[in-house]
């Protein structure tokens, strides 16, 4: 087959590793080429052979890192211009739309959604969140630039945000930089604020400014979970961010909350939505290292009835692995030690490299080394707008647990 693709990079594979790609999995690393030319500039469109000559797909080359190409489609029709990226983000936006269809009232629960689930969309390395009419942004690679055109143009229109924020993952950022003049000519801004509405309350979201596109829309369903424990409950929250886990839980009938981060800003933010809300149960925010906090905790014998471990991702490649687990392992020793009989752990993960079976090995190490025993009650992970394809598993990437602890 002839390239089809104007301006495309032709790429061969060694033989045996098309595998992933017949099954539909959208990246190719570095090792499994057998040619690709060097002068490959990052966001050149690839059409990828298998080592026979046969035509496996279509993608962009990346710039830096182990991954090679993050292939876009497997379509010899299909090219990589403005229609498919228009495309994607319309077929997107209609999987969100089945969701609110399907779940009556979920549109008046919360204004926050994720319309772009990179990969998991057709989008691979960008991910869309919507707060309230605030569209934001953000690109894990800068090959995908090319794309945003056609995805801001789209989802503007569909969608009808009154400003559009796009940042670079801080994961990629400075290795793979994306063009700020290009992306101030889209009518794009730095930063923007939008408040929005959740299971009931309201929340200020700093998009641009803070974590990921500025909230966690992934824990909306986990929040309600765990705030149905929180009614009399003394509540501890570790790693809170902008508060929202603590805020339902008070907003649930808790006794009182201690929320710690290491972010002023955050918690900041997080005070000034209890008082948004407000919220009259007794909340103190402690700007602290989550570790060291609740060793300090252990040691002058503080105890709660619900604690909520939500880290950031602390494994992000296999070589972090050991060190990683480590620290689920040890944030969980901690916690459990700082329960008292018949209370309630709600521990979560964001490495996609860490499985629900790793995450739960990990508390179970932890329930033995602390002399506790600890039941399962509930098994969390992402909602319906984070969708997981098969053949990616890694989109996949939240769990938890909501466990007892005697």
């Amino acid at each position: 087959m002839n390239l089809q693709q104007p301006d495309a990079i032709r790429i061969t594979l060694k033989a045996g590793r098309e595998k992933p790609v017949l099954h539909g999995h959208p990246w190719i690393f570095e090792g499994a080429l057998r040619t690709r030319p060097a002068c490959g500039p990052e966001g050149a469109p690839a059409e990828v052979f298998d080592a026979g000559g046969t035509w496996l797909g279509r993608g962009l080359l990346t710039g830096s890192g182990a991954l090679a190409v993050r292939l876009l489609t497997r379509n010899p029709d299909e090219l990589i211009d403005d229609a498919l990226f228009a495309d994607r983000a319309r077929r997107a936006w209609q999987r969100r739309q089945r969701i609110w269809e399907r779940e009556p009232g979920a549109r008046a629960r919360t204004d926050a959604w994720r319309l772009v689930h990179a990969e998991a969309d057709g989008l691979p390395g960008m991910v869309a969140d919507l707060y309230n009419d605030v569209l934001s942004l953000r690109v894990g690679c800068a090959a995908m630039q090319r794309g945003l055109p056609a995805v801001i143009d789209t989802l503007r229109s569909l969608t009808g945000a009154r400003e559009v924020v796009v940042q670079a993952d801080s994961d990629t950022a400075g290795r793979e930089a994306l063009d700020a003049g290009a992306l101030a000519a889209l009518g794009t801004a730095p930063a923007a604020q939008a408040r929005i509405r959740e299971n009931g309350l309201q929340f200020d979201v700093d998009c641009g400014g803070g974590q990921k596109t500025g909230f966690f829309v992934d824990q909306r369903d986990n929040r309600a979970r765990v705030a149905a424990y929180a009614r009399g409950a003394d509540v501890l929250g570790v790693y809170c961010y902008t508060g929202a886990f603590e805020a339902e839980a008070a907003a649930a009938g808790a006794k009182s909350i201690l929320a710690i981060d290491r972010s002023a800003a955050a918690l900041e933010r997080a005070q000034s939505n209890f008082a948004l809300n407000g919220l009259e149960t007794p909340a103190r925010f402690e700007c602290a290292d989550a570790p060291t906090a609740l060793r300090g905790l252990r040691d002058r014998a503080q105890s709660f009835d619900l604690i909520v471990l939500d880290p950031p991702r602390l494994v992000g490649s296999e070589a972090q692995r050991p060190k990683g687990m480590r620290a689920y392992k040890d944030i969980n020793l901690l916690g459990i030690k700082l329960l008292r009989p018949g209370g309630i752990l709600a521990s979560f993960s964001c490495s996609g490299l860490v499985s629900a079976d790793d995450l739960l090995r990990a508390i179970a190490f932890a329930a033995a080394d602390a002399g506790r025993t600890v039941r399962v009650l509930e098994t969390l992970g992402q909602p319906p707008d984070h969708p997981v394809p098969l053949a990616f598993p890694e989109a996949g990437y939240l769990k938890g647990f909501i466990a007892e602890v005697e």
